[in-house]
């Protein structure tokens, strides 16, 4: 596998490339003409709770005609297992995140994209880039594009528990006498990153994504290490709405959480920040797959192409904090949707961006030993 430290991108580097194409991309047709002629039927969506609002859902049966069915999971492994039990059938489109692709290409759940029927030129050109590396294309074929991009890093009670950028650290997650809520085997990465930053790791962590002896060594230091502080954890998540529970109903003054969570909560009025440590904030990509079993190809690719409009990105982000690959998207944003980004990327921060490598299957089960032994320790 290549270098990650040569792949990684941050939200400035996303950016960059936007300027030159902006202008085009915003005075484009509002969506392609082809998107316009369907007109008619039906797109099954299986897609992130809380990514796509009535909003979103209503705008896009408005400038199509197409009437988009929106399921929601939690987990890619919800969306993974999902998919295989139906044999790749039963949605047009799905929202994996970019790392885990090659696991739905393995078992046949996905297929190639016809890059020709994608409006290319509507995504920033680095993600669009830099998804080759993160899991996007499988021998020499592409089964997404990136929509998005957001952050695992530090929620944190403003009041009870203030955290500033440059000393919140994934350890404020395991110190004694935390409230923490956090995600089993993603907390174990946020550890990890702790550990090694502190040179208590055997080796670097991202070994333990390209050689499977490299990860048991690994992970048992992390595995130990979590055990014995696991009484720091008030509450373990798996999805967005217990993320969000931890803070409402069950104490919790930190957590390592995404982005999107924070931001749900700061709008209800709750104290509650969201900032990426000093370790590096994990940063994830996702963006739509077409299963092997779709119904409606043309439906799925007119959703593709609307989503990749500088409008629908905004909407995407307004609602949920989480950044659009659209380019000309970041201009229409909203104060508050670019002030929580400002907070929780102040300084170096998008520098630092730990990007999640590619998860192989043989990664995948020996992570979820890890997290069943240390959520039943």
């Amino acid at each position: 596998m290549e270098d990650l430290s040569m792949t990684r991108i941050d939200r400035r580097g996303l950016l960059r490339g936007a300027a030159a194409t902006a202008g085009v991309a915003l005075a484009s047709p509002y969506l392609a003409r082809g998107a316009m002629a369907q007109g008619a039927g039906q797109v099954n969506i299986f897609a992130w709770a809380g990514y796509l609002n009535d909003e979103i859902l209503g705008a896009f049966q408005e400038a199509t005609g197409i009437t988009p069915n929106f399921t929601p999971y939690g987990t890619n492994d919800e969306l993974l297992n999902q998919l295989r039990a139906n044999n790749g059938a039963g949605f047009d489109l799905i929202w994996p995140t970019v790392d885990r692709v090659p696991n739905y290409v393995e078992f046949g759940l996905i297929q190639p994209l016809d890059e020709s029927r994608i409006e290319v030129a509507k995504v920033l050109p680095s993600a669009w880039e830099n998804s080759v590396n993160l899991g996007a294309v499988v021998d020499g074929k592409r089964y997404q594009v990136p929509t998005d991009w957001g952050t695992e890093a530090i929620a944190f009670d403003t009041e009870q528990n203030p955290l500033e950028y440059g000393t919140a650290s994934y350890g404020d997650l395991w110190k004694d006498g935390a409230q923490a809520t956090v995600r089993g085997h993603s907390s174990l990465i946020g550890l990890g990153l702790w550990l090694e930053a502190e040179g208590k790791l055997p080796r670097p962590l991202l070994d333990a994504f390209t050689d499977p002896d490299a990860q048991i060594e690994i992970f048992d230091v992390i595995l130990a290490e979590a055990i014995a502080r696991k009484g720091n954890i008030i509450q373990f998540w798996t999805n967005e709405n217990e993320a969000q529970g931890a803070f409402r109903v069950n104490g919790a003054t930190v957590g390592q959480t995404w982005d999107s969570t924070a931001a749900a909560l700061a709008s209800e009025g709750l104290p509650v920040g969201f900032i990426a440590p000093k370790e590096g904030a994990l940063a994830w990509m996702e963006g739509l797959s077409i299963p092997t079993g779709a119904a409606n190809l043309d439906g799925a690719y007119a959703f593709i192409n609307w989503f990749l409009t500088p409008e629908a990105g905004a909407m995407y982000t307004n609602a949920t904090k989480i950044n659009s690959t659209a380019v000309g998207s970041d201009q229409l944003t909203s104060d508050e949707a670019k002030a929580f980004f400002a907070a929780a990327y102040p300084g170096d921060a998008l520098e630092k961006l730990w990007w999640w490598p590619i998860q192989e299957s043989w990664y995948i089960t020996k992570r979820n030993e890890y997290q069943d032994r240390f959520l039943s320790a």
